[in-house]
């Protein structure tokens, strides 16, 4: 119930392109949607069912939870990608003041090789 309310005060924070826009797009074939509508239209009879039914209203949660999830996993390949690419330039620019270093040490030298 605490989650469900949350949504709902969630809502009026969202995008209008989260409103407006799907979460996802169904893979099931318009022949399979109709028939997922009719089941869940039908009463349930078995205990697992009916326990179900309880949560439908979660499944926007669920898909908003999951595609956080993945945009956070996203987010973290690209950091990675960064602390790498940050690395390596690191090394590139101490090879330069290396270098550079290493110019002026022989230019000042009054015997150099």
């Amino acid at each position: 119930q605490r989650i469900l309310r949350l949504a709902e005060m969630c809502r009026r924070l969202e995008k209008e392109e989260e409103k407006v826009l799907p979460f996802y797009s169904s893979s099931l074939a318009e022949w399979e949607q109709q028939k997922v509508l009719r089941v869940m239209e039908e009463i349930p009879d078995e205990p697992l069912a009916e326990a179900i039914m309880d949560y439908v209203g979660l499944e926007r949660f669920w898909q908003r939870f999951n595609k956080v999830k993945l945009e956070e996993k996203a987010l973290e390949k690209a950091r990675d990608a960064l602390a790498n690419r940050n690395q390596d330039l690191r090394g590139l620019l101490q090879q330069y003041l290396a270098g550079a270093a290493t110019k002026e040490k022989v230019l000042k030298d009054p015997y150099p090789i």
